[in-house]
């Protein structure tokens, strides 16, 4: 038995031995033929469609040629001069004959046939399910092999046509019925395929809106909108027009009860950091940033409000500004935003504009899924989002101008407030915005922070020593700050000259009045990147018990050397951290520095092990356990890990990047792994890459091939998660040959696990199908029973995928025995009912489910398939009940659950409530 397949890369099997098509001119006369399968097709015709309107004068002869190969590859054991069965000769031409089943193009046909029909009837359910199945058998262009001939490239061109015609059908029917998520794979297929097609460009802007990803809905927009004045010089058409228009007002897809649809910019952010109870003074300033704000509200504005202050550092700028933020707070209706750039800490320490626009979004109510991975994407989506928004966005220690204008909305009606240490001259110039310098309060406003910040021992000091020490501090607000700080703690009054003008002389002051184990951790902290470090962190740091090291934080704390912001972090302005730090190169020695350093990033790698452990079985790295003084965190459940995760994912970002920057102790590519589970359960992709990126590169400094081979493995599961389905492969290539060289079968047995994965969802189910097998052979060679039980519950979805159903059952139920009772068993029983009710046998399929044990971690997916299976089987209050419990298991996530999880209840909300509707 043959099969071929023209829609995509051409490639053909007899019985099950893929074979090779030869040459590629060869490879192209056998899809033209295939393209036309049951038709005649002249000599004349494939002449000019291989070689165009001047070919060889042996032509002729070269194709009775390959058709002679033709034969026999397909044939092998056909008699010599044997048309055989399948490549008939028709007059002046030739014919393929083959039955239907047997080539992609005519199974994609008649699909699309029979959906139509469907529609046609008012069976929209019915011929979405069509359109859907007919899609998944196009992989890439039509027969996609070289040709230098215009007649070919147009021949192959009029059955994308009939894709592009088929995946617009199945949108408009997506967002009617609720089921959007159901073909975004195809649509962004078509879209790559025509870059210029305004009705599938359309189709997948709707389609993506109706999804709840507005952001890549609106940066698709802008991308094609760009392109087509680019290349053609024409506006977009009324079908792109009217797609950009239900994006904006978010009226794509339907809108029901049911459905657990989040709109991007549902969420109204509130981000300002609080104001601080003992801010005074600055009238002045104030004064002037609420009457530059009534000025520039009159309109007549095409972009935001921008006003942008700067000052020297420690003069307050922050403080004045997030006053001034709370007080107009009221009058952006649609929130606020709040991003500390790190601008101080010069261009490689400050936060990139792309991982800005991110925070951003997010900010928003963007899901990972809505972030787009390109810089261009990322701002066009921001300015899609905001556009015609009330928001006000603070930008906090901005570096230069080049830094923050992506990050200006795409509003008039929105305001921007900036700080900086220089002045923003080329923001003024280009972009209208409004500067404002802060200067050291006067004396008068100086002694009021002073004793306001003494509190009930301002009266201990006569105004003669109070105007004193203003003086003395310049009237610095931060050197005030912390000489209040000190003087609160000290019984007595100072002497008048403990105080020097100097903002050095005031830390070292207060770094003096510490004790020595506070004094000790004051200088380590300084090693803990943005955006700082939580309590357990610090504790870890120290190396010390945690009730003592928790008292020096106090003690710091206290001292105002500290402070505890978003999350729970303890971090110091920039001065102090950078005062702090030279303290720590000519006190500590470099053996105590890097010692404290392995401290912290071994907290992080064991805090990070101990709750991927709790989001379900994975094998971890083989880490050393931790040195004495680290303190892991430990999170206790499910939901405990999913928290801890969320909390810290920014700093175990950070961590990676300075365990890749010490160079010793902590391995980078063993802390990415374990915050693997985590990106990849979530769909975080862009910090998935960029942490293994991070690894991979200092794995390969080291020289650590295992390490190497190890996160390329990860790197290819985050490149397939963003796309970039053959770069992922080609890592996984390097990874095996890596692996195998050093004879390590159960590594080399993850690797086809992952390889599994990108080619089943490019729709290779065959090739997935030989990926499972392999690293089912692997693990058992190397007795690791948990890969092998993982490559047989992979070949069973693959048996499944062909329509393989009674051996996929057998391939299952051997997983299942394997797994013997507990959670693992519940991927698996998930499997089995799916596979189950594709062979028809929905009942049997239900009773699966209703016996797995699920765990946490697989609540959801058995509850949702179970909802799936019952409305099939026409049990409607038993799907409710099941989708309810799937709703309910989603609600106990953090931030409303990973991506994948919320298109699941999407797409059965609408389904399930029809079903009651018809049920009434």
């Amino acid at each position: 038995m043959i099969r071929l397949q023209v829609l995509g890369p051409l490639r053909l099997w007899r019985d099950d031995i893929e074979l090779d098509g030869g040459p590629p001119q060869q490879r192209c006369l056998l899809a033209l033929l295939l393209i036309r399968a049951g038709r005649p097709v002249s000599l004349n015709d494939l002449v000019r469609e291989l070689w165009g309107s001047d070919p060889p004068a042996s032509a002729i002869n070269v194709i009775h040629k390959y058709v002679g190969v033709l034969r026999r590859l397909l044939e092998p054991d056909l008699p010599r001069r044997s048309a055989g069965s399948y490549l008939l000769r028709h007059g002046a031409g030739y014919r393929f004959v083959l039955p239907e089943e047997a080539l992609d193009l005519t199974m994609f046909r008649r699909l699309v046939t029979s959906a139509r029909v469907c529609a046609a009837e008012g069976r929209p359910s019915e011929a979405f399910d069509g359109y859907v199945r007919a899609l998944r058998h196009f992989r890439g262009p039509a027969g996609d092999a070289p040709s230098e001939s215009a007649t070919a490239a147009a021949v192959f061109a009029n059955v994308d046509a009939e894709f592009f015609d088929a995946v617009v059908a199945a949108a408009n029917l997506a967002v009617l019925l609720g089921r959007a998520g159901d073909v975004l794979v195809p649509l962004r297929m078509a879209a790559e395929m025509d870059r210029l097609n305004e009705p599938v460009h359309a189709g997948l802007i709707t389609t993506l809106a109706a999804a709840g990803h507005q952001a890549e809905a609106l940066a698709r927009y802008g991308a094609i909108r760009d392109r087509l004045i680019a290349e053609l010089g024409i506006n977009p058409g009324p079908e792109l027009a009217e797609a950009h228009r239900q994006v904006l007002a978010r009226t794509a897809g339907p809108s029901t009860p049911e459905t657990v649809d989040r709109p991007f910019t549902a969420v109204r952010p509130a981000q300002l950091p609080p104001g601080h109870p003992l801010f005074v003074g600055r009238r002045i300033e104030l004064g002037i940033l609420k009457d530059l704000y009534a000025g520039m509200r009159d309109g007549g504005r095409p972009g935001p409000m921008v006003i942008a202050v700067d000052g020297v550092g420690g003069v307050g700028k922050s403080a004045v500004v997030a006053r001034f933020a709370h007080t107009v707070a009221g009058d952006f209706t649609d929130g606020q935003l709040f991003l500390d750039l790190r601008g101080h800490q010069g261009e490689d320490g400050s936060v990139p504009a792309g991982d800005a626009l991110r925070r951003l979004l997010y900010g928003l109510g963007g899901r990972p899924s809505d972030i787009p991975d390109t810089f261009d994407a990322l701002a066009a989506a921001y300015r899609g989002v905001t556009a015609g928004l009330r928001l006000l966005v603070v930008l906090d220690n901005v570096r230069d101008p080049s830094q923050i204008r992506p990050l200006l909305p795409n509003s008039p009606g929105s305001l921007v407030l900036i700080t900086s240490r220089r002045p923003l001259t080329g923001l003024a110039a280009s972009g209208g915005a409004c500067l404002v310098e802060l200067d050291r309060p006067d004396r008068v406003e100086a002694r009021e922070l002073l004793t306001t910040r003494l509190g009930e021992r301002r009266g201990e000091w006569d105004p003669g020593a109070v105007d004193g020490i203003v003086e003395r501090c310049g009237r610095l607000p931060l050197a005030l700050v912390l000489v209040a700080a000190r003087l609160r703690s000290r019984a007595g009054r100072p002497p008048g000259d403990e105080v020097d003008p100097d903002l050095r002389t005031v830390l070292a002051w207060s770094y003096r009045q510490l004790s020595p184990g506070a004094a000790r951790l004051f200088r380590l902290l300084s090693v803990v990147p943005a955006p700082g470090a939580p309590a357990a962190a610090c504790v870890s740091l120290s190396g010390h018990d945690p009730v003592r090291a928790r008292a020096e934080l106090d003690e710091l704390a206290a001292a105002a050397l500290v402070s505890a912001g978003a999350g729970g972090r303890f971090s110091s302005p920039e001065l102090i951290r950078t005062y702090a730090g030279e303290l720590l190169r000519s006190t500590d020695s470099p053996s105590e520095i890097g010692a404290a350093v392995d401290r912290l990033l071994e907290h992080y790698l064991h805090s990070s092990l101990a709750a991927g452990t709790m989001l379900g079985p994975w094998r971890p790295p083989a880490v050393p356990p931790a040195r004495a003084g680290v303190g892991a965190e430990r999170p206790a459940s499910y939901r405990e890990a999913l928290d801890w995760f969320a909390r810290h994912r920014e700093v175990l970002k950070e961590a990676v990047r300075l365990a890749a920057e010490a160079g010793r102790g902590v391995t980078p590519w063993h802390l990415a792994l374990t915050i693997q589970p985590y990106l990849e359960l979530y769909g975080f992709f862009q910090d998935w890459d960029d942490v293994m990126r991070l690894a991979l590169r200092a794995a390969r400094e080291q020289g650590d091939v295992i390490g190497e081979a190890s996160v390329l493995r990860c790197l290819a599961g985050a490149r397939s998660f963003a796309g970039a389905h053959q770069e992922a492969l080609d890592l996984l290539e390097t990874a095996v040959s890596i692996f195998a060289e050093r004879d390590l079968p159960a590594e080399v047995a993850r690797v086809y696990a992952r390889a599994h994965a990108v080619h089943t969802a490019l729709g290779r189910h065959d090739r997935a199908r030989a990926d499972s097998e392999r690293a089912i052979a692997l693990a058992v060679g190397a007795g690791d029973g948990t890969a092998e039980i993982d490559g047989l519950t992979r070949n069973g979805r693959s048996l499944t995928a062909l329509g393989q159903y009674d051996e996929a059952d057998r391939v299952l139920r051997r997983a299942l025995d394997l797994a013997g009772r507990g959670d693992q068993t519940a991927p698996i029983r998930v499997a089995v009912a799916r596979n189950l009710a594709a062979a028809g046998r929905v009942g049997d399929a239900v009773q699966e489910l209703e016996r797995a044990s699920a765990g946490t971690a697989y609540r959801f997916e058995v509850f949702s398939t179970l909802a799936d299976l019952l409305m099939a089987s026409g049990d409607q209050g038993g799907a409710r009940g099941a989708y309810e419990k799937a709703r309910a298991v989603l609600g106990s996530y953090p931030d409303g659950g990973p991506d994948h999880m919320r298109a699941v209840l999407d797409r059965l909300g609408p389904v399930i409530a029809a079903g009651l509707d018809r049920a009434r």
